[in-house]
């Protein structure tokens, strides 16, 4: 609340032209259990936070009101927010009769509280039969009704429930690109659509309670440890209520196996919810001396509970969704949440139909630690819902437009205020300097930001952190929706892990690093890493020449001499992740030393760093300079010079290129042999002097078979950059769950 009311000061005063100059528009919130408040509750702070803009009335009905279920009114009333109307709209019975008398009861209450509010909005959320009788009610009496989380996919009549409330709902908002584009193809309008993210993960990713071990003992006891317990939470799957029952009894029969301490959280009152508690209460949940059952926890402790858990297991929607932000370990039971996105800390158990299945599961995924995901939500889904809301014109008629047909397949490009580009994070550690940036999809570099890179480790590490939450956060004000970071490093990299394994000798300090660890947990982002090289290989896979060719390497001549190698459409990094170590090839046995102990390597004729040398020995015996060209006393010999020299004529310097070439040359021509690619890119700033030489090359010592192959210089301005990124956007728009 503190923050919505910091960002209503900052804010300039608007002018409320479209809706009069005075007009407040009045949103009513109705809330009916535990679960949808966690979502609705940072939208009401935010409209609570804004009185210029809006009049907030609170409704509360459904399950909260039931001692049973918690009583869970009394968490609105914590969180300082005047509850307008009690409605108390539950048949008990928790059967497929009471869900129907439930929702009856509902309407014939509703249409008395909305009479009497006269609402210009009513904000709905999800998928409840609560929801249904809210949205049905609102919508015959005229009311415009905002739908959050519409659009997805999942099991049970809550998948029927939620696309009959978008077709009663006049706006939406989307927590996922894929259930943007099912509202889409559901004939919604376009520009009635919002894309915002999870409102729960606005306060999930800010979470940073440092007491967190007192709420566990508080509700698990004092002996426990962090990672080593489990939540569980199991709802009854009405379409087949006599399954979810015999599941969840297999359930507890693991757990007990597994001999782990348990929060269990009783289900929700969804028929067959009853018959759950009885198999809790004949096992002897509430006394066993592992177990905690409890009827209900507050959002903000429950966070805490979940995010140090070392698994969570059931069937709830929090499981595939909110506790992916924290990269927890969830195991999700049968087909309640079939069809949901979910992040790769999700095993799935389809078929729970027995004890030792869902045990291993828990062997499988117990204790681990998965990278934070943030497919719902980016910690800024409130501020686009205000701004969205603010942007509605109540001159506009109430009578809903479907678009037929279907939008175009395209029609996703098309960004505008409420719409936000795709984008990666990539990072560049290069020996010298340190860069950041935002990358569309698209390749274009949004913004950068470049630092000297430090010297020692722990700079570096916080360097890398400060820019990267830096760019993060202006990646909202440039419009872009950020999926990942990506970082490209010199040295061996394991990217399974996300660590440097060696570092080159051009960056100190950089051997056994995880960077995957810090930079997700302080972004809530995936994250990928790999080496500088592979990198280059996958720019030009998605951007470059590599677009479409199922073989080809890449080999960037800078400073040094790296590559990645992508045969049938894939990076190969080998068995120690050693692979397209391309410089250091050994053209010759007694060649020049190379920086890794070697002699007659690639790199040792062909780098930056070779080229340097030659040229300062050249400088020293007074052989580099020709007419035309000039040196300050202070100025460092370069490559550069050398360069410079032969193509005014120094026959030495000449001399040593070709020969450089020639290694070049004679080093594709390896790979050639070796690989057989359709097409050789060079990349780097050296590129375009080698190109002739490593041609010439080829066509004197290759086999004929090979000597048809291309050969080109790259076209991509920044491929470190672009290859991180791809490393984000590549693994993001391709993944199914």
């Amino acid at each position: 609340e503190v923050y919505f009311k910091n960002l209503s000061k900052q804010k300039q005063k608007e002018v409320m032209e479209k809706n009069g100059n005075n007009h407040k528009l009045r949103v009513c919130v109705a809330t009916c259990n535990r679960a949808d408040y966690s979502k609705l509750a940072p939208i009401m702070f935010g409209i609570k936070a804004e009185p210029q803009f809006f009049e907030l009335d609170v409704v509360v009905l459904g399950s909260h009101l039931i001692d049973d279920y918690g009583n869970t009114y009394r968490m609105i009333e914590q969180d300082d927010f005047d509850i307008h109307t009690r409605l108390h709209t539950i048949v008990r019975g928790e059967d497929e009769a009471a869900m129907v008398e439930s929702v009856g009861l509902a309407l014939v209450k509703l249409p008395d509280v909305l009479n009497r509010l006269k609402p210009d909005i009513m904000i709905v959320h999800g998928d409840r039969f609560d929801a249904l009788a809210l949205a049905t009610s609102a919508a015959l009496m005229n009311i415009r009704i905002l739908h959050i989380e519409g659009g997805e996919v999942s099991g049970t009549i809550d998948d029927s429930i939620r696309h009959a409330i978008t077709k009663l709902a006049h706006y939406h908002v989307c927590c996922t690109r894929s259930a943007e584009q099912h509202l889409i193809a559901m004939c919604e309008d376009h520009d009635r659509i919002l894309l915002a993210g999870c409102p729960s993960y606005d306060k999930l990713l800010s979470a940073k309670n440092k007491d967190y071990m007192s709420i566990i003992r508080m509700w698990l006891g004092d002996d426990v440890k962090t990672r080593d317990y489990i939540v569980a939470l199991q709802h009854p799957v009405t379409t087949d209520i006599k399954h979810s029952i015999k599941m969840f009894e297999l359930t507890l029969d693991a757990l007990i196996s597994f001999n782990k301490r348990t929060l269990v959280l009783f289900p929700n009152v969804d028929a067959g919810s009853k018959e759950m508690v009885r198999v809790m209460r004949k096992k002897g949940i509430e006394h066993h001396p592992n177990f905690r059952a409890v009827k209900h926890v507050p959002f903000d402790q429950f966070i805490q509970l979940v995010a140090h858990a070392g698994c969570m297991i059931g069937n709830s929607s929090c499981g595939v969704r909110e506790v992916g932000a924290f990269g927890t370990p969830v195991i999700n039971l049968g087909t309640r949440q079939t069809g949901r996105e979910t992040g790769e800390n999700v095993l799935h158990v389809r078929d729970a139909d027995t004890q030792d299945k869902i045990l291993h599961a828990l062997q499988l995924q117990f204790g681990k630690q998965y990278p934070c995901s943030k497919i719902y939500g980016d910690g800024n889904a409130v501020p686009r819902i205000l701004k969205f809301l603010k942007s509605i014109d109540l001159k506009e008629p109430l009578q809903k437009k479907f678009c037929f047909p279907p939008v175009k397949d395209n029609i996703s490009q098309d960004i505008d205020h409420i719409l936000e580009t795709q984008s990666a994070l990539a990072v560049d550690l290069g020996g010298t300097n340190l860069r950041v940036a935002i990358v569309s999809m698209k390749g274009e570099i949004v913004k950068k930001y470049t630092q000297l890179n430090p010297k020692t480790y722990e700079d570096r590490l916080e360097l890398i952190l400060r820019m990267c939450v830096e760019a993060a956060s202006e990646a909202v004000n440039v419009n872009c929706r950020i999926l990942g970071v990506g970082i490209s490093t010199g040295g061996r990299v394991n990217p399974r892990e996300g660590i440097v394994l060696h570092s080159t000798k051009l960056i100190q300090e950089w051997s056994s690093v995880d960077l995957r660890t810090p930079v997700s947990d302080a972004l809530h982002l995936p994250v990928w890493v790999d080496n500088d090289g592979n990198c280059a290989a996958l720019a030009e896979r998605k951007f470059g020449h590599g677009k479409g060719i199922e073989n080809f390497v890449t080999l960037i001549t800078g400073t040094g001499i790296g590559g990645g190698i992508v045969h049938q459409h894939e990076l190969i990094h080998g068995s120690s992740f050693c692979a397209a170590e391309l410089g250091h090839i050994v053209v010759s046995l007694d060649g020049p030393e190379c920086l890794c102990g070697s002699q007659g390597c690639i790199e040792a004729y062909a780098s930056g760093i070779a080229l340097q040398r030659e040229a300062k020995k050249l400088h020293d015996e007074d052989l580099l300079l020709v007419e035309g060209m000039s040196m300050k006393k202070e100025e460092v010999v370069s490559a550069a010079h050398l360069i410079q020299a032969a193509k005014l004529g120094n026959t030495k310097a000449d001399s040593i290129l070709r020969t450089a070439g020639t290694a070049l040359g004679l080093g594709v021509v390896n790979i050639l042999h070796t690989m057989n690619p359709s097409l050789v890119i060079l990349s780097g700033v050296l590129a375009s002097h080698y190109v002739n030489a490593v041609k010439d090359v080829i066509n004197r010592q290759a086999l004929s078979s090979v000597k048809t192959v291309d050969v080109v210089v790259s076209n991509l301005a920044d491929p470190a950059l672009l290859g991180a990124a791809s490393l984000v956007l590549d693994y993001t728009t391709r993944r199914i769950y």
